[in-house]
């Protein structure tokens, strides 16, 4: 089965890790020369330049072949740059059974807290998860248009390798900052490259996923259990109200929701290989997240 990546970044480059050998012939975009010899090094992908205006000429006739599509690359103030750029070829795309896009649940906007679910709708605050709500749209009319199935995979805030508690605790980065009342929706990137294998494994019509793990916390809490798991002490705690945050910072304060993934459990029938922050950061403590060198 043949698919084709638009965006080869973190998550997507971890569903190649653990699922591309069965897409093989597999490609991708990236955004630069460096980045496409790097991959091409590594083998598993073949990667094509596509940055919103270059766009490698070998990249129509990959689409032409693909049976799935994913896609990774967010929207700009002007739209959604694949569909921009390639929205025939995609319309045209003879063998092209489903596309997954990766959205955020950013376009739920604020819920004080509360539970919610893929019925609630959409309410977003910020402008970037608004072009991913209008994004998501766009890429519905296409598949409707096209004839495919399209699962629209809402993720949470993603941590994995390199990027998490432990690795900002090493670094001398991590916050404990409090806010009566807030927490935050958490996944490990492993899971997300799972659920991309879900959606286009099952033969279900198209649907929208929440991706998110079990447990939304304290944002707080997860820095003071990753200082556990490395033995070393918790940066004191901040008021949130009186801390020096960039202004993007302090936006993602201003949301704050419990985001269930039942759905997916339910009607793909999948399980998460990190449920909560606790088993993702033990796992990546035991493979040496945070820990200096010897």
């Amino acid at each position: 089965m043949t698919a084709f990546i638009f965006g080869l970044g973190h998550s997507s480059l971890e569903f190649v890790r653990l699922h591309g050998a069965a897409y093989a012939p597999l490609a991708g975009t990236v955004r630069s020369p460096a980045k496409a010899t790097r991959l091409s090094a590594d083998g598993q992908v073949a990667p094509m330049l596509f940055d919103g205006d270059r766009r490698d000429a070998a990249i129509a006739p990959a689409l032409s072949q693909a049976r799935c599509l994913l896609v990774s690359i967010p929207p700009g103030e002007s739209g959604d740059p694949v569909l921009q750029a390639f929205t025939e070829e995609i319309a045209a795309a003879p063998r092209l059974e489903r596309v997954v896009y990766l959205s955020t649940i950013g376009v739920y906007g604020d819920h004080g807290g509360a539970w919610i679910d893929e019925t609630t709708p959409p309410r977003p605050v910020a402008e970037r998860s608004r072009l991913r709500l209008e994004a998501e749209d766009a890429w519905q009319d296409l598949a409707d248009r096209r004839g495919c199935a399209l699962d629209i995979l809402r993720l949470s805030g993603i941590y994995g390798p390199g990027g998490n508690a432990l690795a900002a605790l090493s670094a001398g980065t991590a916050k404990r900052l409090v806010k009566p009342g807030q927490v935050f929706n958490r996944i490990h990137v492993t899971d997300i490259a799972h659920a991309i294998e879900a959606c286009f494994a099952t033969k279900l019509p198209g649907a929208i996923y929440n991706v998110t793990d079990d447990e939304p916390a304290p944002p707080q809490d997860v820095v003071t259990f990753a200082a556990e798991l490395l033995g070393v002490a918790p940066p004191p705690e901040q008021d949130f109200a009186s801390a020096q945050l960039t202004p993007m910072a302090r936006s993602f304060y201003g949301e704050n929701k419990r985001v269930s993934n039942a759905r997916i459990k339910r009607e793909l029938g999948f399980s998460f290989a990190f449920p909560s922050y606790r088993e993702g950061l033990r796992s990546l403590c035991d493979a040496g997240e945070g820990r200096a060198p010897v």
